[in-house]
């Protein structure tokens, strides 16, 4: 391992300044590394909670890997004349990062994210998708799941509480170190980065047309369009692809580095011959380097979707301050599920700190519901000692990282001097409380895919695509050659 730290697993002072070495292919090269603080390819502590026995030297390389250059790469191949080496470029792009693009360009939410497609196309790439289609499936799994554990709890088999599985960083930190009792209790949906990784190297790679031409996949003579996402759907039931898996590279701007660690873990590869569903995670932060360092003139241009010439029009949220929101999502649907109670504007009551956030149902003097917030670290870690004490008042607890939310990843959130840029950060929240909110359940897009890409919301189908297990300390993700 590269690192392991005896005693208690709590971040002190000296850790959150401490680094560890990795090998670097670029140092090897001559050349001077890419990564966030790059000067020697070493990776901070501070930059992700999982530093505690949890990141191989194996891994160490590969994360370093993951940065502009190996994007650059590919983006060169496609200059080339040896059309086999070729690939369809994808970036998918997580709604937390919109806000810095929006603070630093100066822009509504919707109109960064144009400037940022319209930028990315400029440079060769070929499709831009938004993250949200994907936590849309996430959240709406892990509300019919809470309910589930919650009809199936008792004192013999406790099913509850419910931990939120959408924090990279969180549930790295659960399996790499603390195990049981706490990894019963993570949520088996997946994440949104890991859900659209299936969507573009399985739903999208299914539904290009063979024999025709067209604009952006010139370079792949033959394919082009989109299927209409009936055609989709029968095409998925005989399993096969128009567009191999392994001839997309999928790229994923985020807003912390503990994404680039979750494109490791990804357990998806089996599924889609043997190609990841993210080939590579550029943090906000290193996207704004290049778009800064550019003398590009671009010109603005809509986000695409999964859905052939269709268009992304405005940026919508879910409802959370900084974050998928996945508390008053689950929150809504439990109350009206388990106890048929109609929840409008879920009211957050601040505990221990402005991270540590409860909310409950209540009724005729009765606790009905008792959810919980905790994100940053020192409120995890209260979170684990109460769970472990078997002391735990919460039926489901939304579990963060970053203090602040997905808004403070320190991959877009850091001044020079690597604290938080919390004037930057007021700016971002305020970006992003403009986004109108759509609820995942009024998502047309979403229940048609359930229907023609997953053969409906309860298939064998959805358990696959949409859901994951968790390993325990002792047992890394099985590691896989990655093509850099």
């Amino acid at each position: 391992n590269l690192c392991n730290h005896s005693g208690k697993k709590t971040k002190t002072d000296d850790q959150e300044n401490a680094s560890v070495d990795v090998p670097s292919l670029a140092l090897e090269n001559g050349e001077k590394g890419e990564f966030h603080k790059l000067a020697d390819a070493k990776i901070f502590l501070s930059d992700c909670l999982a530093c505690d026995s949890c990141v191989t030297a194996e891994e160490g390389l590969q994360v370093s890997q993951q940065n502009a250059k190996d994007f650059f790469r590919v983006l060169n191949l496609n200059k080339k004349c040896d059309t086999s080496q070729h690939k369809v470029l994808v970036v998918s792009v997580c709604p937390q990062s919109l806000p810095y693009f929006a603070a630093k360009f100066r822009l509504s939410v919707t109109d960064a994210s144009r400037r940022l497609c319209g930028f990315l196309k400029s440079l060769g790439v070929h499709y831009v998708f938004d993250t949200t289609i994907a936590a849309d499936f996430s959240v709406l799994e892990s509300q019919k799941e809470f309910v589930r554990r919650f009809r199936q709890h008792s004192e013999e088999e406790p099913a509850l509480p419910m931990l939120t599985s959408a924090c990279p960083g969180w549930v790295r930190y659960a399996e790499r170190v603390l195990g049981h009792p706490v990894t019963p209790h993570l949520c088996t949906a997946k994440s949104p980065q890991q859900i659209m990784g299936s969507l573009v190297k399985d739903y999208f790679a299914r539904r290009q047309v063979s024999g025709e031409t067209g604009s952006a996949l010139q370079l792949f003579p033959g394919i082009s369009r989109a299927r209409s996402p009936r055609t989709a759907g029968r095409q998925a039931q005989v399993g096969t692809w128009n567009l191999s898996p392994d001839k997309i590279f999928h790229v994923i701007v985020a807003p912390c580095y503990d994404r680039k660690l979750e494109a490791l873990r990804e357990d998806v590869p089996t599924a889609l011959h043997g190609s990841r569903g993210a080939d590579c995670v550029l943090t906000s932060g290193e996207v704004v380097q290049i778009m800064e360092q550019s003398d590009l003139a671009v010109k603005d241009a809509a986000v695409d979707t999964l859905f052939g010439g269709l268009k992304e029009e405005e940026v919508r949220r879910h409802d959370g301050a900084s974050s998928d929101g996945y508390l008053a999502h689950v929150f809504r649907h439990a109350a009206k599920q388990l106890f048929d109670e109609d929840v409008g504007e879920v009211t957050y009551r601040t505990l221990r700190n402005k991270d540590f956030q409860e909310v409950t149902l209540e009724k005729n003097g009765e606790v009905l519901l008792r959810f919980a917030a905790a994100y940053g670290f020192r409120n995890i870690q209260n979170v684990v000692l109460k769970l472990k004490k078997g002391r735990f008042p919460y039926h489901f607890v939304e579990v963060l990282a970053c203090a602040g939310g997905c808004l403070n990843g320190r991959g877009q959130a850091q001044a020079e001097d690597g604290r938080a840029d919390k004037a930057l950060l007021r700016q971002m929240e305020g970006k992003y409380a403009d986004v109108p909110v759509r609820p995942p359940e009024t998502s047309a897009h979403v229940q048609e895919l359930y229907r023609e890409w997953l053969d409906g919301a309860d298939s064998p189908r959805v358990r696959e695509a949409l859901h994951t297990v968790y390993q325990g300390p002792g047992l890394p993700a099985a590691s896989r050659d990655i093509k850099w």
